[in-house]
């Protein structure tokens, strides 16, 4: 017998996916359970560079603050020349933030942290993860999505998201397709330790004997004592499997390379194996896939987890609204983005294994997904239908930049749960009321026709983001990007299902049972 559940969505894996759309869903009211199958919170370094779009992101979700005040720029490399020499590189140039870009730079975090942060902030939301839970089996039929825990728990949820990783229990009950390729004689040594002798402003690089190849890499983890440890497995290698992980071989290892180094403690350690993959389907009846379920990265261009957090927030909206139209545009908008993303990382760590001159560089500005869009999708192509001529350079399904904007910013305008509206120079437009679930924003040039409330845009720079040149209206959707582009002419076209995604769905009831 399975018991009707009072929540709506359950989410299977607190890594940063599963956080990420818990604390989304939780601020809009959708009752939502998170299992996780590990006791223990994870505690490595792994995926530690939060690219500058996540961090939109994680700013609307209200935690960028403490990501920035524990996170720090990746630091410039040290290459240590075995000629004795040393030189210093950057992987990419550091940025100065823009009206539009307000985070330019990758924010380097080790995972635990981030995993800690979001887990902090899903708390103050009146969330929980249920640690030590998995997901067993699942069973989906009209009535809603059975599920039984590995607590022997029997549950009916209306949806059921598979955050759980890239060996993830659920995909393979599906039977979705991840199709890609394991390196396996590709394997890299990775550990966070404590050291002495070296300091903290560098990544210090020891290159191997071949030309562009590493044979050691410490990099100092922001926020933390520790460093995160790199270096490639060989054949013949000391460390060969995980067994021979420890802090005497670790310190064999080092002194080898670096005899002025103490080792005086080791953490969490992995022999990684790039492991490139991905899914054919995002969605299964009521079930659906995000983060490492439905693709895993090489490590090259740190885009994983970042893909992962943009995956849940592109659902959590969708999975509020329970508009099962709308939910079928999440496989449609998320599936290219992660077959784009998996390519980007997929030639970096071809250009690794190839020892290419370059292979350290990471200047190519599509890693720091500012300019994915969903253009040409089902949303943008209805937007395109209904919205009229877009006037500027922006296209529904394109990302709504920053800008400052009188005494707010646009972030501060579109930072919530709802839709946005923002007005430009069409203070006599004809709009519909402003809700909880759609906020209306007038923004005019100093000296303008202006409308009650109106923003002004004192120096131009809302415009110039924009690239506004005549009244143009932009409506934004939850995920803060553009559902329209239009001028102020007629009435405006809203969604049928905008009031409903900010606010609770009816999950199953309940007290009653089915078999």
């Amino acid at each position: 017998m399975f018991t009707e559940s009072s929540f709506t969505v359950m989410i299977a894996g607190a890594g940063p996916t599963g956080l990420a759309l818990a604390i989304d869903l939780a601020r809009r009211g959708v009752p939502c359970r998170i299992v996780e199958k590990s006791p223990n919170p994870y505690y490595g370094s792994r995926g530690k560079g939060i690219q500058p779009r996540t961090q939109e992101i994680l700013e609307d979700l209200g935690v960028l603050d403490r990501f920035r005040a524990f996170g720090a720029d990746y630091p410039e490399l040290l290459i240590r020349r075995p000629d004795g020499g040393t030189m210093t590189l950057r992987m990419d140039e550091l940025h100065a933030p823009t009206p539009s870009v307000p985070y330019p730079n990758v924010l380097m975090l080790p995972q635990w942290r981030t995993g800690e942060l979001l887990a902090e902030r899903l708390t103050e939301l009146g969330g929980k993860v249920e640690r030590g839970v998995a997901v067993d089996e699942f069973t989906q039929d009209e009535s809603g999505v059975h599920v039984t825990l590995s607590t022997g728990e029997r549950v009916t949820t209306r949806y059921l998201v598979a955050a759980d990783g890239g060996r993830s229990t659920i995909r393979r009950q599906l039977g979705v397709g991840f199709a890609g390729e394991t390196h396996d004689t590709e394997r890299m040594l990775i550990a966070d330790v404590r050291l002495t002798g070296l300091d903290r402003e560098h990544w210090h690089v020891w290159p191997g004997d071949r030309p562009n190849t590493l044979r050691l890499g410490l990099c100092p983890l922001p926020g933390t004592e520790d460093f995160q440890l790199t270096a490639p497995v060989d054949e013949g290698s000391s460390v060969a499997t995980q067994d021979d992980i420890s802090l005497t071989s670790l310190r064999r290892l080092v002194d080898d390379v670096a005899p002025g180094i103490a080792l005086t403690h080791v953490g969490w350690t992995s022999l990684f194996r790039a492991n490139i993959r991905m899914v054919d389907r995002y969605r299964v009846g009521n079930v659906f896939l995000a983060g490492d379920a439905a693709h895993v990265h090489s490590p090259a261009g740190g885009q994983g987890l970042n893909t992962g957090i943009q995956d849940a927030f592109n659902l959590g909206w969708k999975l509020a609204s329970g508009d099962d139209a709308l939910l079928d545009t999440y496989e449609a908008e998320r599936l290219p983005v992660a077959a784009d993303v998996l390519g980007i990382s997929t030639r970096l760590h071809q250009r690794h294994r190839e020892n290419a001159e370059d292979a350290m560089r990471r200047d190519d500005p599509v890693l720091r997904q500012l300019s994915l869009n969903y253009r040409g999708g089902p949303l943008a192509a209805v937007a395109a239908e209904t919205a009229g001529t877009e006037p500027g350079r922006l296209r529904a399904g394109d990302r709504a930049p920053d800008a400052p904007c009188g005494p707010a910013r646009v972030f501060d305008l579109l930072r919530g749960p709802q839709w946005t509206l923002l007005v430009f120079d069409a203070p006599d437009a004809e709009l519909p009321p402003e809700t909880p679930d759609l906020h209306i924003h007038h923004i005019v040039l100093p000296g303008a026709p202006t409308a009650p409330g109106a923003l002004v845009d004192i120096n131009g720079q809302a415009h110039d983001a924009y690239d506004v040149t005549t009244p143009t209206l932009f409506l934004v959707r939850p995920d803060n990007y553009l559902k329209s582009v239009s001028g102020p002419a007629g009435t405006l076209d809203l969604p049928a299902y905008l009031p409903h995604t900010r606010h609770a769905v009816p999950g199953v009831r309940a007290g009653q049972t089915v078999t």
